[in-house]
């Protein structure tokens, strides 16, 4: 890549002439270098800091002239198509999904953590301020004239030719443009690469995840079956001691029986739950009506034998009664 420098030269004649010679630039570095080194090399050896490269606009907002802060901004980064932003993205393609139990998360990874808030602090200030008029527009500078008009005559090819001066312009501008190209086709390719990859590394996942899958069935099943198997054995262990407990119930419940049901009748007999009909007709209607006749038969007996002793005695208390007044009226007479 060549660069240009220029310079005046005065010729015998008296006349100005511009020339600019070819000079090969110092080998760039492959990164960037610090904001002072780079400052240092604004001056020379880049086509964006020289004045005869215009950029932006070349015509003033409302002047209808050139506007210098235009001049002299920095070039504008080319922007990219829908298509090629589309086509970018396609290629660069998204994180692989989470594992089960498990999400993606958005986190810091800078050198020092600043803490994330929603939540913007504001504040109301006021001021008062005085009515200005509107600035007015400035003036057109034109410098003093000083020396005098001269006219010289200049012929094309004189002071600028276009073919030659504008090689090193080209030539930086297309090895940009090239520099740029390599750039992006490399960045696609890796971005390729690295898409395939990841398909990859899905498919190998969702192989490894099919296989885990597979050993976790069959290990369940063995797992269900084992159980089965542990609840079979259980169920015919609990049958034969249910069948050993019942024969064993068995032998002692006829060996206790054997002399319970003489005792059981014997008590049930001499409780009364076996009986003579005869019998128990006698005590419960014949007894209960001979008993009571008998009563009654003892109760008119000693009621006729009271009311005999009653007459016996009021007998004897009257007989007692007219002794004593015969007793009484001898008496009287004997004196």
């Amino acid at each position: 890549i060549m660069a240009f420098a220029p310079h005046h030269r005065r010729d015998g004649g008296g006349l100005y002439s511009f020339s600019s010679r070819p000079r090969a630039v110092e080998s760039r570095p492959r990164y960037r270098e610090p904001p002072a080194a780079r400052s240092m090399q604004r001056a020379h050896g880049n086509i964006m800091y020289d004045r005869r490269v215009v950029r932006g606009n070349t015509y003033g907002r409302h002047t209808g002239r050139p506007d210098p802060a235009e001049t002299r901004r920095q070039p504008a980064v080319r922007q990219r198509s829908p298509a090629q932003r589309a086509a970018r993205e396609q290629l660069r393609g998204s994180s692989p999904e989470a594992l089960l139990g498990r999400k993606h998360v958005h986190m810091q990874t800078e050198r020092y953590l600043e803490e994330l808030s929603e939540v913007l602090v504001s504040e109301n200030a006021e001021c008062q301020t005085d009515a200005f008029l509107d600035r007015p527009a400035s003036p057109l500078f034109v410098p003093a004239k000083s020396g005098k008009d001269v006219a010289t005559q200049i012929e094309e090819g004189d002071l600028f030719d276009f073919d030659v001066e504008v090689q090193p312009v080209l030539e930086v501008l297309v090895g940009k443009v090239m520099e740029q190209s390599l750039l992006e086709v490399m960045e696609e390719e890796e971005l390729a690469s690295l898409k395939a990859q990841q398909r990859t590394f899905e498919e190998l996942r969702n192989s490894r995840l099919a296989e885990v899958q597979r050993l976790q069935e069959q290990e369940r099943r063995h797992s269900q079956e084992r159980e089965r198997r542990i609840a079979q054995q259980k169920e015919v262990l609990r049958k034969e001691k249910e069948t050993a407990e019942k024969i064993a119930a068995r032998a002692i419940t006829q060996q206790y029986l054997a002399g319970l049901q003489p005792a059981v009748f014997s008590s049930l007999r001499g409780h009364g739950f076996f009986y003579d009909p005869v019998e128990r007709d006698v005590e419960t209607n014949f007894l209960p009506w001979l008993m009571a006749e008998v009563n009654d038969t003892l109760r008119k007996r000693s009621t006729a034998r009271q009311t005999l002793d009653n007459l016996i005695q009021d007998v004897c208390r009257k007989r007692v009664e007219a002794f004593m007044e015969l007793e009484a009226q001898q008496h009287t007479d004997d004196t």
